[in-house]
């Protein structure tokens, strides 16, 4: 990437630059993946075919940068300013909020992992330390309330694309 990088600072495209040299956009490289898949797009090839073609053929990438830059980086990039907007209003709306409002989430997640590490380990320690025959937390029931708490916090997006995955399968 650093090497379509140059080629946009060479062509004269300083967002692209920017975007392809990880100075703009987030941590993982997103919006980068997603301009260098456009560019991809407007040759007609796949992403991972486009260092070949800029070695062999770079005024057709140059053209493809121009094209991206002139449609599709601004829309990109107002998109990921909206979504860090909107990451720092919901920390801000956080942080004033009284802490029993806030901490369901935390408090929930540390339930869980409890239930999930009692039901799986600690449960036959205990059976074993003291000779006893404590039942476990049917684990349909306890995936069940998993299940509900990451649709509640997560906005179901999560629940929806295991099953998505578990049922394509």
């Amino acid at each position: 990437m650093s090497a379509l990088a140059a080629l946009a600072l060479q062509a004269g495209f300083p967002i692209l630059q920017k975007i392809l040299s990880g100075r703009l956009g987030d941590a993982n490289g997103q919006l980068a993946a997603d301009i260098v898949a456009a560019i991809a797009g407007r040759i007609g090839i796949a992403p991972d075919q486009l260092d070949q073609v800029q070695a062999d053929q770079p005024g057709k990438v140059i053209d493809a940068m121009r094209e991206v830059e002139r449609s599709v980086a601004p829309e990109k990039i107002d998109l990921y300013a909206k979504e860090i907007e909107a990451r720092m209003q919901m920390m801000e709306a956080d942080a004033v909020e009284p802490l029993w409002a806030r901490a369901w989430r935390p408090g929930w997640m540390y339930l869980l992992g409890i239930f999930w590490l009692w039901n799986i380990a600690l449960l036959h320690i205990a059976n074993a330390i003291w000779r006893i025959a404590l039942p476990p937390v049917p684990f349909d029931q306890l995936l069940g309330l998993t299940s509900v708490f990451m649709g509640l916090y997560m906005g179901g997006h999560t629940v929806k694309d295991v099953i998505s995955k578990w049922v394509t399968k």
